[in-house]
């Protein structure tokens, strides 16, 4: 452990989402072992068929199986709930992310942070350009969310506290979305989150992105809607309601001074505007509701 770090590796657990990662796993693994030699290991193999539980046993590491893929949230879950460190550091099985930067989001947790997220900076290298813009797209749209700066909305490599993180398991989706959902979780209930800059390596040979760009852009696209529903509503609701508003007043204005008439449609869209308005009001003490217990 860096002298940093103020967080023994005895309290430390790491886990591994992996699916049909044994190529990278291979040079990873030693490498922590090497690294945290007291750390708890664990690599929850997401319905691999690769051998990726005899290369864990060959390395002293444990392993979870997962019967057939679950997706990469429920690995986070499983690695999560089988964890005992009072801190958990979750990271790609891809080689992405380097075990070296585990120490630099400990010293974070050592600082009074509740977790600490590996901020790419070199994401274009492993990103097209679409990909760029979709996470430039989430960063700005959770900032403006949670009124906070969020650097990387996505990125899997990230330092937690775990009895936290384990408040929030119920909330997270079994697809890759689990990043979002958590950042925008610890912001909602008022823990503290940081940002530490990392370098993101080269994809290992022979691994390949589990990510469909169209496929999952678009569920992307519906976490944002449903991230801001289960956080924020008022702040996606409201604009919305005025927008049937002043789209409604400009429209009464126009048939008003045009033939002195209101019509219909004026009448509709102004009922519109109520109705959202409504169903933000109350899907903002939902919110509250789900969130009472985490809040003490």
């Amino acid at each position: 452990m860096s002298e940093r770090s103020h967080i023994s590796a005895t309290r430390l657990s790491i886990v591994l989402p992996a699916k049909n990662e044994s190529r990278s796993l291979a040079v990873l693994l030693p490498d922590l072992r090497g690294r945290f030699p007291d750390a708890e290991i664990i690599v929850v193999d997401d319905g691999s068929d690769d051998g990726t539980v005899d290369l864990c046993q060959s390395y002293g590491v444990r392993a979870i199986r997962h019967a057939y893929s679950k997706g990469n949230g429920a690995a986070i879950k499983s690695g999560a709930r089988a964890a005992q460190g009072e801190f958990i550091v979750f990271m790609d099985a891809d080689g992405q992310h380097r075990p070296q930067d585990i120490p630099h989001l400990l010293t974070r947790l050592s600082e009074g942070f509740d977790m600490a997220v590996g901020a790419r900076i070199a994401a274009g290298t492993q990103a097209g350009l679409h990909r760029a813009m979709a996470n430039g797209f989430y960063n700005r749209f959770a900032s403006w969310m949670t009124g906070q700066q969020i650097m990387d909305l996505t990125s899997g490599f990230r330092a937690v506290r775990a009895r936290l993180f384990k408040r929030f398991l119920y909330l997270l989706p079994n697809g890759f979305s689990y990043p979002t959902t958590c950042t925008m979780a610890f912001f909602r209930s008022g823990y503290s989150v940081t940002y530490e800059p990392i370098e993101v390596q080269q994809r290992m040979a022979g691994t390949a992105s589990h990510i469909r760009p169209w496929r999952d852009g678009v569920r992307f696209l519906l976490i944002i809607f449903k991230i801001g529903t289960l956080f924020s509503p008022m702040k996606l609701f409201f604009p919305i309601s005025m927008a049937f508003f002043f789209t409604g007043l400009g429209h009464y204005m126009h048939t008003y001074f045009s033939s002195g008439r209101f019509t219909n449609m004026s009448a509709l869209l102004f009922i519109t505007s109520v109705l959202v308005f409504l169903i933000g009001l109350v899907s903002e003490q939902i919110t509250t509701l789900i969130y009472r217990d985490t809040d003490a």
